[in-house]
């Protein structure tokens, strides 16, 4: 059982009239190659179906819950009224993905039972964080995407942007798993930062506050950017997409074999673990580099 999705940002993403653009480029993807090459090749030109992970799933329905829950009046964004609106999202999202009910078993069975009533927990964390009551977000689930000087167009999804009286933003994400430890900060941090570039890109200001909300164990990382951040993190990108266009010419996608690997659907294919990877084609089509997502 496996998807392979059209990319949201191929829906979404604005022509870029008159200009040679170098190609696009979003956070996902590009933590992909950094983390490992082959496993950029197999999502992004091979596109290879992966199986359905209950945990990402998880995290696609409290992000459906938790941008919803700001449709309504501010006095009922409760706990309660969350809860009544998570089994809603999941049946929307099991109409849209019918294979997904298979992965959970039948509706009444133990298994999606035990499921929901995890989703509920971790969604339930949330209002231990913030009180949704107090806040009003500018954008919920909003597009974003920035052309650099050097061509290359950068974009992505940002859970949400808070917009101060004064017109400070923050750039907000939910994250149903748990917080990481501070030597993988830096790694959680880059998506943010990248989001930042493009908000300061597009909109001329720096974010004052880049903000992970980790449901998993009810933490919050907070991090204030700065001009030096941003350009150092604009490098890093452009650092990355030359060494993507590099291994695209060179046809050498290197497998990195970490502890990250027990969580990889392609193992079985992958040279680091004795298998074989597809032949590479002739002539690649056009690489969408943002790819499937599901929020984590």
């Amino acid at each position: 059982m496996g998807v392979e999705q059209e990319s949201p940002a191929v829906r979404v993403s604005t022509p870029v009239d008159g200009v040679d653009v170098l190609g696009a480029l979003s956070p996902s993807r590009a933590g992909d190659f950094m983390s490992c090459p082959l496993l950029y090749r197999f999502r992004t030109i091979d596109k290879l179906p992966e199986p359905f992970s209950p945990d990402a799933v998880r995290g696609t329905v409290i992000h459906k819950v938790l941008e919803d829950l700001f449709d309504l009046p501010a006095g009922e964004r409760t706990p309660e009224r969350a809860d009544e609106m998570l089994v809603p999202a999941w049946d929307a999202l099991v109409e849209q993905e019918p294979d997904l009910g298979e992965m959970l078993g039948a509706d009444d069975g133990p298994e999606i039972a035990a499921w929901l009533a995890n989703c509920r927990t971790v969604l339930a964390r949330y209002f231990s964080l913030e009180d949704p009551s107090r806040l009003e977000p500018a954008e919920r689930e909003l597009y974003v995407e920035a052309l650099l000087d050097s061509k290359l167009l950068l974009r992505g999804f940002v859970d949400r942007i808070d917009v101060a009286p004064d017109g400070a933003i923050r750039v907000v994400d939910y994250k149903s798993g748990n917080a990481p430890s501070e030597m993988f900060e830096a790694k959680a941090l880059f998506q943010m930062k990248f989001y930042a570039l493009v908000i300061w890109r597009t909109r001329g200001v720096i974010p004052a506050m880049l903000q992970l909300v980790y449901l998993g164990n009810a933490q919050i990382l907070r991090y204030v950017p700065d001009e030096r951040d941003l350009l150092a993190t604009q490098r890093k990108v452009e650092a990355v997409w030359q060494a993507i266009r590099l291994a695209e010419e060179s046809r050498d996608w290197r497998p990195n074999k970490s502890r990250l690997c027990s969580w990889c659907a392609h193992q079985a294919i992958c040279p680091a673990w004795g298998g074989t990877p597809p032949p590479l084609p002739e002539r690649p089509e056009p690489v969408d580099l943002e790819g499937p997502d599901l929020p984590d």
